[in-house]
């Protein structure tokens, strides 16, 4: 019986080194490309911070303490001074009863008042067919506004209903 030479190919594959660490690294790399791209299509893309106007009566700080806070929650507000609120809310339909310490324009709405952030995220969030919300009066402890929370703010939507929106 004759002995089986190996052929070239098999001489060739016998000499060199395994290869397949280097194969396993190029497969685990394709993997962790491939899952990359997946999980990258998957995560939103971080939109710019919510811009607003912010329209303020020039002698009242605590207006710039609820700009404060909101653009310490993430919004980037812009501050506009005026001595005439009345001409703004009537420009924007803010009834009387509406009316807060300021008005805000914020993607198509009208914030008036010391409205907390999460209640701006969620109108935002939720897009309803009003005119926007407010928070009347100048209630103490609201964002931006000294003094103590006595009770649970009823965030009201600018509306004909004026329903309450939120209550925090």
């Amino acid at each position: 019986m004759q002995a089986r030479t190996p052929n070239a190919r098999q001489q060739a594959k016998s000499q060199s080194p395994p290869d397949w660490p280097i194969d396993w690294r190029l497969r685990m790399l394709r993997l962790l490309l491939a899952l990359a791209l997946l999980l990258a299509a998957h995560v939103p893309v971080l939109a710019e911070p919510p811009a607003a106007v912010m329209y303020v009566n020039p002698q009242c700080s605590c207006c710039l303490g609820h700009a404060s806070y909101l653009r310490q929650q993430g919004f980037n507000i812009t501050v506009k001074e005026t001595n005439d609120m009345s001409l703004i809310r009537r420009q924007h339909g803010v009834p009387e009863r509406f009316e807060g310490c300021h008005i805000m324009l914020i993607q198509g709405y009208v914030v008036e008042g010391h409205v907390p952030a999460s209640a701006i995220r969620r109108l935002l969030a939720e897009r309803p067919r009003i005119k926007g919300i407010s928070l009347p009066g100048m209630p103490e402890g609201s964002p931006g506004m000294t003094g103590v929370k006595a009770e649970p703010f009823k965030i009201l939507e600018i509306s004909d209903e004026a329903r309450v929106f939120a209550v925090e």
